[in-house]
């Protein structure tokens, strides 16, 4: 928590917002997604999910493969609780949902599923982009499909899987994913390996989004590997997230923008 703390006053006092930025690119995406305070349609059917998860009290053993939990002890859990302290908050999923509204990708893969409150901010709008969702946990992937179905979210295939497996059996140079969203396993490792096994599907246009950038000292070390890349051009650190493009026109840039 200490560490986090500092952490975040590091980030306030280097953050920036739009007024700071002079490439057109990031310019455009600050001001007209992440800036945009209009309300969308889609912001009530992601309440809805997020309100039938935490009225959810069913309680369910969670196997976790990733760096483990801050919050809770024990891996027999409500559902709600999940929901309230583990799954994404309320505005980042508006967040994330106008990232996917702005850039329209046609297809996008989720390493992390949980309960699926940022599944369905990746589906809701985009009915008819491809979407892949990973997660090791049987009994969480179940409940955010149901969740899902209940919502009409019909574009979603969700599997059941440990990442690293996944990612190393599939022909991943034949996948264009235009968006990734990693949220599975915060560690520095497990980070760097995911991020070098999808490679092979960038181009132009690819939008990766780390989750949880700051989430500990091997995480932080982890998102200064991936900003130094050299395909990497362009991040963004929102703090919560580490955003990364890839476009060969772009100069290398980073910067740190309060969201």
């Amino acid at each position: 928590m200490i560490f986090q703390i500092k952490s975040y006053l590091k980030f306030i006092w280097n953050s920036k917002n739009e007024h700071a930025v002079h490439s057109p690119f990031v310019f455009d995406l600050v001001t007209k997604c992440f800036y945009d305070k209009r309300s969308k349609p889609e912001y009530s059917i992601l309440k809805k999910y997020r309100k039938s998860l935490f009225e959810n009290t069913e309680t369910i053993e969670v196997t976790d493969f990733g760096a483990g939990s801050k919050v809770f002890k024990s891996n027999i859990r409500e559902v709600s609780k999940i929901a309230k302290t583990a799954g994404i908050s309320s505005k980042r999923a508006k967040l994330l949902f106008r990232i996917v509204n702005y850039f329209e990708p046609n297809a996008i893969l989720e390493i992390g599923t949980s309960l699926g409150l940022a599944t369905s901010a990746l589906a809701v709008r985009n009915t008819k982009a491809t979407i892949v969702t990973l997660e090791g946990c049987q009994n969480t992937i179940a409940i955010a499909t149901k969740q899902c179905q209940l919502q009409n979210l019909n574009n979603i295939e969700f599997v059941n899987t440990e990442f690293s497996s996944y990612l190393k059996n599939h022909q991943l140079s034949t996948v264009n994913y235009q968006l990734i969203y990693f949220d599975g396993n915060h560690s520095k490792k497990a980070t760097l390996d995911y991020f070098e096994l999808l490679l092979p599907t960038i181009t132009n246009e690819s939008i990766w989004i780390f989750d949880d950038i700051h989430w500990s000292t091997a995480m932080e070390e982890a998102w200064k590997t991936i900003k130094a890349h050299p395909k990497v051009t362009v991040t963004i650190d929102t703090f919560q997230w580490g955003i990364v493009f890839f476009r060969i026109e772009q100069e290398k840039e980073h910067f740190v923008i309060r969201v």
